[in-house]
């Protein structure tokens, strides 16, 4: 199949990577060019702008940063709006804005295309390796006609509902994830600071209830204080926190926890920490107890996760 992809980033060339892999004829644009270079020498084509990716396909996938990319990847000059055909699919793996996500969806169907909402979470790791979860909102005859597409890029790859539902969904896990990261700095320092090693405490942890279900494995770089180069930027874990208040707010949701979360990564983005490791802003809470910065060897962390 002839697929288009625009955004070869850090989960976008892992993903664009595997449906080579599966055979896939490619056609690849970035903003910037050197990115889709590994694609282009195994085959993949290049197209000059996305209008010219949606004149060549009539599948494309998008994975981009921000929801004012996708918005200009469609409706800038020569966007995918002006080259789509009648028919055509679009699948945006981004973490979109849920007004976004349904404007483009509107905006496109009286075109006689479908926009559908698909973002993903895992990784880059999980999108190079195939563990990644993919949350689809939109046309579910539109989804069964690719599911295959989709297996062949994703384990986890489910429809969740109508058009905005894989956005709702993922802004609410993002943010939760985020949060639960935050209390785990504070109960960690906590214990620091009253005498313990804070290896023998993470592992002591582990082993309680709420440990053995794996919810304080996901501290690592907090607990080892090796925040570059970042697994995720802390301004995509921003903009993701951002746009989960934004939602909140929209809908009259009281959100006070997510909220406290959220002015801590405004703090740390304004002390210039923006392409550090999201989890930077959880070195926030050592100066806040007053303890030195937690550096446990990253090899002795590793080591109680494969136990």
């Amino acid at each position: 199949m002839k697929i288009g992809f625009i955004g070869l980033g850090m989960m976008g060339r892992g993903m664009a990577g595997n449906l080579q892999k599966a055979g896939h004829d490619l056609v690849v644009h970035d903003i910037a060019k050197q990115m889709a270079a590994p694609f282009i020498e195994k085959g993949a084509t290049w197209a000059d702008t996305p209008k010219a990716v949606a004149e060549a396909c009539d599948l494309v996938f998008t994975s981009l940063p921000t929801p004012a990319d996708v918005e200009n990847v469609c409706n800038g000059e020569n966007g995918l709006a002006s080259g789509f055909r009648k028919g055509a699919a679009w699948f945006d793996f981004s973490t979109n804005a849920l007004s976004v996500v349904r404007k483009l969806n509107s905006e496109l169907a009286a075109k006689g295309v479908s926009f559908l909402d698909a973002p993903i979470s895992g990784g880059p790791a999980g999108a190079a390796s195939g563990k990644l979860a993919i949350l689809v909102g939109g046309d579910k005859a539109v989804w069964d006609k690719y599911k295959p597409v989709f297996d062949q890029i994703a384990d986890q790859a489910q429809y969740i509902g109508d058009i905005g539902s894989g956005t709702i969904t993922k802004l609410a896990h993002n943010m939760a994830s985020s949060a639960m990261k935050t209390v785990l700095a504070e109960v960690i320092t906590m214990g620091v600071k009253a005498g313990m090693e804070p290896l023998t405490l993470w592992k002591a942890m582990r082993s309680g209830v709420a440990g053995r279900a794996r919810g304080f494995d996901n501290v690592v770089n907090f607990l080892t204080g090796k925040m570059d180069p970042p697994s995720f930027a802390l301004r995509l874990a921003q903009k993701d926190v951002n746009l989960a208040l934004q939602l909140g707010r929209e809908l009259d949701v009281p959100m006070r926890l997510c909220n406290a979360l959220g002015q801590d990564m405004h703090e740390a983005m304004s002390r210039g920490w923006g392409g550090r490791d999201a989890q930077a802003v959880l070195a926030l809470q050592n100066e806040r107890a007053g303890i030195e910065p937690i550096k446990i060897p990253e090899e002795e962390v590793r080591k109680v996760l494969q136990s």
